[in-house]
């Protein structure tokens, strides 16, 4: 059944636009759930992995990039959108996507994977990380968490990686074999996803020696007491890097705290850094780091590992340091001392350390636990559904509790237009059909 375009506009429902989400099922999911509550739904697809995972009616971008934000405007006008969802805000696409939504006052509902992990994910009104609205001070984030209940507890949302792997070869596999169909299509992933997959299949094939490097390592580290920093990397392709902190990349972040731990921390504490677990290993960040730590004289003070348990290397650890990761939430949750030199939600005076990374290594400020309890508070009730996006059950956790938080961002009277539709049955639980 196609879902009617309610006349006159103002008895119409919200109008949900999604643009890119992730190689899952979830965005399809969460449309089907808006519009069996009488919304509208609207999708456009850029590349063939996009239309791969969406069931029912879409339309289709093959402009170029530079054309996409007039084109995104006249389809706003054409089709009465009142809110945009998309996965991750900082893709070029969605870039220009919060820009026109915020010249015409559009809602846009981003999401992302959890600030806090695991068994959540992210869903916020305007942006996420550093374009989330979330208070920034201790004063406001205290006052924030008085008004709100505390928190229920999150049910188990473990993911399924079979099914994740899987899904993303499919996805990139539909975007390789048929790039005819979206012939302007352009990638935000900074490298090719075939080298990608080689990276992934040689550190497959290493992923024994590495596992057990680590764990040599970490019963080093205890069996002698070992007095440490940790330095967990990012992703280099990651837009919290790219976009959110003063850095290029990856490697100048960590030359510039490997310098300052050369320069000013004492023997015999040591430096340990831990490659992200995504890491597809296309760049060889032990030999960068092994360099700097030469170049820098701590050569003896380094190591390097892939693998660990990080909640017992951040136990362990005299404090972290990190641009904007999510370890950030983790390590600030376990009371440890962090230094986070970008843009992140929970860099404020009372969590993070305030110094200069210099001044981290002598005397590292410790979180007040109390700020922390609030801020987590804050946090989940303003952007956290419990869920995930790569299980069946997850997922359907997922819709369900992202859609009556979506809702709640609408004006009471596009939800009471939706209400009224979903009585008059027009809501059936399918996609609404692009017209």
């Amino acid at each position: 059944m196609l879902q009617p375009r309610p006349d006159p506009v103002d008895a119409s429902p919200a109008t949900f636009l999604f643009l890119q989400g992730l190689a899952s099922t979830f965005f399809s999911d969460l449309g089907t759930a808006l519009a069996a509550r009488g919304h509208r739904v609207r999708r456009i697809n850029f590349c063939p992995g996009d239309w791969l995972f969406w069931r029912g009616g879409s339309d289709h971008y093959r402009g170029t990039q530079d054309a996409w934000g007039a084109w995104l405007d006249a389809y706003v006008d054409r089709e009465g959108v009142t809110d945009i969802v998309l996965f991750g805000d900082c893709r070029p696409y969605h870039a220009v996507a919060r820009a026109v939504a915020g010249t015409r006052g559009l809602r846009v509902h981003v999401f992302e994977e959890g600030y806090i992990r695991p068994n959540w994910i992210t869903c916020e009104l305007g942006g996420v990380n550093g374009h989330s609205s979330l208070p920034r001070n201790a004063a406001a984030i205290r006052a924030a968490a008085r008004r709100l209940p505390q928190p229920g507890r999150a049910m188990p949302s473990t993911g399924d990686m079979a099914r994740r792997s899987v899904w993303d070869v499919g996805y990139n596999l539909a975007n390789i074999c048929f790039p005819y169909l979206y012939p302007r299509f352009r990638s935000h992933r900074p490298t090719h996803v075939a080298m990608e997959y080689a990276g992934w299949i040689k550190k497959f094939v290493h992923r024994g020696r590495s596992r057990r490097e680590a764990a040599r390592c970490n019963a080093i580290y205890n069996a002698v007491g070992c007095d440490y920093f940790l330095l967990p990397l990012q992703l280099d392709s990651d837009y919290q890097i790219r976009v959110h902190s003063p850095f290029f990349g990856v490697e100048g972040f960590m030359d510039r705290v490997i310098k300052s731990f050369a320069e000013t921390s004492q023997a015999p504490t040591r430096l340990l850094v831990k490659l992200h677990p995504l890491d597809a290993g296309l760049i060889n960040w032990r030999k960068f780091a092994r360099a700097s730590a030469r170049r820098h004289g701590v050569s003896e003070r380094l190591d390097f590992i892939d693998g660990g348990d990080l909640p017992g290397l951040i136990a362990g650890a005299r404090g972290i340091v990190i641009v904007n990761s999510t370890v950030g939430m983790l390590s600030l949750e376990m009371g440890r001392p962090t230094l986070a030199v970008g843009t992140a939600i929970y860099n404020m005076a009372g969590l993070t350390h305030q110094g200069d990374i210099d001044g981290f290594w002598t005397d590292p400020t410790a979180p007040d636990m109390a700020l922390m309890a609030d801020f987590r508070r804050v946090v989940l009730h303003r952007t956290q559904v419990n869920g995930g996006y790569f299980s069946k059950a997850s997922i359907a956790r997922a819709v369900s509790g992202a859609v009556p938080r979506m809702e709640a961002a609408l004006p009471d009277a596009l939800v009471a237009a939706a209400r009224t539709i979903r009585a008059g049955g027009a809501g059936d639980g399918r996609l609404a059909e692009v017209y």
